[in-house]
């Protein structure tokens, strides 16, 4: 089997989803812009081989560099990123190569844009947040008068993660807001109060799930607007109403083949229109793995293999690792360099040495969003994981964990 990899050295652990299909019996052949020297020696000796071009941008050279792959070692049976920046390469690669495994360019609109989302959701019977598609200053007032008023917020109908996203407070937010994205397509949906939670999934090419775990996702905009550090955690169970909306989710978005991470809104209070407090409400959909380390993190809380499990997928159409029972939280706890503490990282290892798996510096482009020194350790119960929180962040735990007040 040929597995086309866009953009294998990012993010850094998808050397692990190479390594997986490379033992499968797949050759792996990756195309990207960083320079081979500077691929991991991990990721070298997965790939079968990697091809070079000056940028992924470059969608001429991209398809060079497939139909060179394609003439040495014929059809080409996988084209995939596993990366929503790339979606629409990847699709467009698939239609030019023939490639029957994902989707087609014109499959795409409904994965992302988080406009033609909603009425997918309502298709499946998932209440979403109401969403207006940004046309004027008129019109946008005219929108927020009809959802009761502000707060409302504004986000990139094709962007990722919180980059350029807004809070709009009141009508001297929303002149600010269309003076700073002229131009730029955007939404504006009425504000849901709650935390966010995913529906992570394996689905096969069927539609059905071969795995599926959730976690209590990480304030990014917060973060990244608000200077906060970070601690998220992947929960032992998935709550029932959570389990039943994303699969709902996977069918209803015609979800085949993948990898994917959907966000869902826990409601802290009632709302009329989309459920009473503890409801769960459609927020968007990622095709691709969670981000950061987060993969890492679904396995040592569910004692798995993500990777293996989706290498299985592609070669086997079916999970070949079985189930152990043995679950946990995983909680990712981080520190950024503009905050002081108390106890130094050093306390932190020798506090919690038999717990943390990982801990080091993240890479600076994740800095701003998930801080700059990070913490994963593995706890029994919530309370254990409190405690733990509560150690690393110090004075920011109860902003971060429970919200702003």
């Amino acid at each position: 089997m040929n597995y086309v990899f866009i953009s294998p050295n990012f993010p850094f652990n998808y050397v692990h989803f190479c390594e997986r299909l490379r033992s499968n019996g797949c050759n792996v052949l990756g195309i990207g812009d960083a320079p081979y020297e500077g691929l991991s020696d991990e990721l070298k000796n997965a790939l079968t081989e990697y091809y070079r071009v000056d940028t992924l941008e470059d969608y001429d050279a991209v398809y060079r560099a497939a139909a060179y792959y394609a003439f040495r070692y014929g059809r080409i049976d996988w084209i995939e990123s596993n990366n929503e920046y790339w979606l629409a390469l990847d699709a467009k690669l698939r239609e030019d190569f023939n490639v029957s495994t994902g989707v087609r360019p014109e499959e795409l609109s409904g994965w992302k844009s988080k406009y033609v989302m909603k009425p997918v959701y309502k298709s499946a019977g998932i209440p979403s947040a109401r969403s207006h598609r940004v046309t004027g200053i008129s019109s946008a007032k005219g929108f927020i008068e009809d959802c009761g008023g502000y707060p409302v917020f504004a986000k990139p109908e094709l962007g990722v993660g919180a980059t350029d996203t807004f809070r709009i407070d009141n009508e001297e937010d929303l002149q600010a807001f269309f003076s700073a994205v002229s131009g730029t397509p955007y939404v504006i949906e009425e504000y849901v109060e709650g935390d966010i939670y995913s529906y992570d999934a394996i689905v096969d090419s069927e539609g059905s799930i071969l795995f599926e775990s959730c976690f209590k996702c990480p304030n990014v905009a917060e973060s990244v607007n608000d200077d906060q550090e970070v601690l998220y955690y992947v929960l032992p169970d998935i709550p029932d109403q959570l389990r039943d909306r994303g699969r709902k989710a996977v069918k209803a978005f015609g979800v085949r083949r993948r990898f994917i991470h959907f966000e869902f809104f826990r409601l802290s209070k009632a709302r009329k229109g989309l459920g009473e407090a503890g409801d769960f409400v459609g927020l968007e959909v990622n095709m691709r793995p969670a981000g950061g380390y987060t993969t890492d993190m679904i396995d040592f809380a569910h004692s798995c293999d993500v990777y293996q499990i989706y290498a299985d997928m592609v070669t086997h159409d079916k999970r070949l690792q079985p189930e152990n029972g043995k679950d946990r939280y995983c909680a990712f706890a981080s520190r950024k360099d503009s905050h002081s503490h108390e106890a130094d990282d050093s306390e932190v290892l020798d506090r919690y040495r038999d717990r943390i798996v990982m801990h080091g510096r993240m890479p600076d482009i994740f800095a701003a969003a998930m801080g700059n020194r990070m913490f994963i350790a593995v706890m029994d119960t919530f309370d254990e994981l409190v405690e733990y929180g509560k150690f690393i962040l110090e004075d920011g735990f109860d902003e971060v964990f429970y919200g702003k007040k």
